[in-house]
């Protein structure tokens, strides 16, 4: 596999799962992802870290490198230490963050992620649900991911993901900036 690498799995997904149906209407607090992206309008998102609007300044925001957690992601406090612990343990920094929901049928259209920011982080999913396990192209490779596997896969590569399930596929999506990356994103 050159796009694609398993990082953990076995990870216990029932608290994360606890965590998003504690807040009843999580999925329809924050709609501009699926508004603003067009790739991305039929997924749903829960943002748990986000670009730091105060530093965009004349910088795309593609290019922006400082994040923050989000007021909601709070109340993800299980989400927000899986996160840190796996950024600590890769030697990395937290970059954005979401948990997306892709319901039966839906897609993630083809593209490429683009930017400054993109092109030193790196990009993981974390399967938290999914009936027929998570499909996920990023290249020529097709990965079908499990509930509880934790997955680098290469976001700089035309990627897609759909759901051929049938229930709502949800991801726990991070990025993470390598120590070894600070300095060129000025961190």
């Amino acid at each position: 596999m050159r796009y694609f690498s398993l990082i953990r799995d076995r990870v216990d997904v029932q608290p994360f799962l606890e965590e998003i149906a504690s807040i009843g209407d999580a999925w329809a607090l924050a709609t501009g992802r699926q508004e603003k992206i067009r790739v991305q309008r039929e997924a749903l998102a829960i943002p748990l870290r986000g670009l730091r609007k105060s530093c965009i300044r004349d910088r795309k925001r593609r290019d922006v490198m400082e994040s923050r957690w989000t007021g909601g992601s709070v109340s993800f406090p299980h989400a927000r230490r899986f996160i840190t612990n796996v950024a600590a343990s890769l030697n990395s920094d937290p970059g954005r963050a979401k948990i997306v929901s892709l319901p039966p049928g839906k897609r993630v259209y083809p593209h490429v992620d683009r930017g400054e920011y993109y092109r030193l982080h790196g990009r993981y999913h974390l399967v938290l649900r999914s009936s027929e396990g998570s499909i996920l192209r990023a290249g020529n490779e097709t990965m079908r991911l499990q509930v509880g596997e934790l997955w680098w896969f290469d976001n700089k590569q035309v990627h897609e993901a759909w759901n051929d399930g049938s229930e709502n596929r949800v991801h726990l999506i991070f990025d993470l900036l390598p120590h070894t990356h600070r300095l060129a994103a000025g961190v």
